[in-house]
């Protein structure tokens, strides 16, 4: 636990402002890309199965995209916002990671999707040690939390 406090202490002194552009950008794209993907779900579903690129049922298939989807647009938000920035790319971590393993790394390698999704794991990763930053809903919150005090 150590550790960890030192870390966001850390993070928290050390953190510019333009980052705080970037993790708005970040949350952005990903409520962007959410969108995307949950207004093509059927093409998406229907590319899998016939594909078969997961063998799994497509009912199956069918929860894993709607979970992804909603997943990645909550947590765009959260990060959109700076709230609970650090948790918000936890638990994108995992899908990120992925995508860039499981799905796009079967395309050839010059392809966009994948530069952008290991862009995308390296910010979390970073927005995961330094946190929301200035701007950012968490800091809104801990000095209304002060001021109570």
């Amino acid at each position: 636990m150590n550790i960890i406090s030192r870390t966001t202490r850390w993070g928290s002194a050390h953190h510019p402002k333009i980052f705080d552009f970037v993790r708005i950008i970040l949350g952005v794209l990903l409520v962007v890309r959410s969108y995307v993907y949950f207004s093509n779900r059927a093409y998406i579903r229907e590319l899998i199965v016939t594909t078969q690129a997961i063998r799994q049922s497509p009912g199956i298939i069918w929860a894993l995209i709607n979970y992804s989807t909603y997943i990645q647009l909550v947590c765009g938000i959260m990060l959109l916002l700076g709230l609970r920035t650090r948790i918000a790319a936890i638990i994108l971590v995992p899908l990120i990671f992925g995508a860039v393993f499981f799905v796009n790394i079967l395309n050839p390698f010059f392809n966009a999707e994948l530069w952008l999704s290991i862009m995308v794991l390296a910010l979390l990763v970073m927005f995961i040690v330094i946190g929301s930053g200035p701007i950012s809903l968490d800091r809104l919150f801990d000095k209304i939390k002060m001021k109570d005090e």
